[in-house]
């Protein structure tokens, strides 16, 4: 039905799934909307994501895609896919003794994203686990990179908008892995990061991690404010423009994004409708049938 409609009847669609994650998703959050734009020109074969919680960005993942989330404690509250996994664990745990590389079913991993625990030496883990997984092509995303203010930058939570000190990962990665390319867009709540250019045998940082840790110690927000983030952390604007020219020039598959678009709001909006019952693959002939058509056609 959705994959030969014309252009209007998509947009009926999209318009119709709109409210329901304007229902979850902060005004204040357009960076979900980059995320979206991303899964849009990438398409990736592979999705692995540290940091789940309700499930928004998971269910950007695409139709086709193999997706995997990582959260100790998710409440997922969007549709998942057939093709997207959950795993229930500590990011450490799971890169450790999950086997990652079989729930994204042996598909390249493509495209990473980390919003896990805000604390540096967690999103530096998260990375050196993900490059292990990862091929030149791979681009790693990391929230949290921008943050307002010193105490919104702390490790310990004082503000509700709390971004951690998973921004000094940037200034880290461009000391001791001068070869990836890093970049902050400056995108709101607290921005985005972007990281190319990975080499997966590589072990510096593995090698080194204890120093390393010690040396963010004495990394303070202070030289946010000294420098600037455009010399500390390599920041550009958020428009689609600049983010675009940060991502590979292909995407990954080449089915037209037209239909893998519909097909995930057309999904979305079917499992809206009916409820938790369509969420559990309970809602009837009409959904299963729909389930089967929506994660074997793409």
């Amino acid at each position: 039905m959705f994959v030969g409609a014309k252009a209007e009847h998509r947009g009926l669609v999209d318009r119709a799934i709109g409210h329901v994650y304007r229902s979850y998703v902060p005004a204040d959050a357009p960076y979900y909307v980059t995320l979206d734009r991303i899964h849009q020109h990438v398409r990736p074969r592979g999705y692995l994501e540290v940091g789940v919680y309700r499930g928004l960005a998971l269910a950007l993942a695409l139709p086709g895609t193999r997706a995997v989330g990582i959260d100790p404690d998710p409440h997922v509250a969007f549709p998942l896919t057939r093709r997207a996994r959950v795993v229930q664990d500590s990011s450490d745990d799971a890169f450790a003794v999950r086997d990652l590389w079989r729930l994204l079913g042996r598909k390249p991993l493509d495209l990473a994203f980390i919003d896990g625990r805000h604390l540096f030496e967690f999103a530096l883990r998260d990375f050196m686990n993900i490059e292990r997984l990862a091929h030149p092509g791979t681009v790693v995303l990391l929230h949290d990179c921008l943050p307002h203010d010193e105490r919104s930058a702390s490790r310990a939570r004082e503000t509700q908008l709390w971004s951690g000190d998973v921004w000094k990962l940037i200034p880290t990665l461009r000391k001791w892995r001068p070869e990836l390319q890093v970049h902050v867009i400056d995108v709101a709540p607290a921005g985005l990061g972007i990281i190319s250019g990975l080499v997966p045998g590589n072990r510096v940082l593995e090698r080194h991690y204890d120093e390393i840790v010690r040396n963010a110690a004495d990394i303070h927000y202070q030289l946010l404010v000294d420098e600037g983030p455009v010399k500390v952390l390599n920041s550009v604007p958020g428009d689609w423009g600049t983010v675009k020219g940060l991502l590979p020039e292909r995407p990954f598959r080449q089915v037209p994004i037209t239909v893998l678009t519909a097909w995930r709001a057309a999904w979305a909006w079917l499992v809206h409708l009916a409820g938790r019952r369509a969420e559990r693959g309970a809602s009837g002939i009409g959904a299963t049938i729909f389930r089967r058509a929506y994660n074997g056609s793409t």
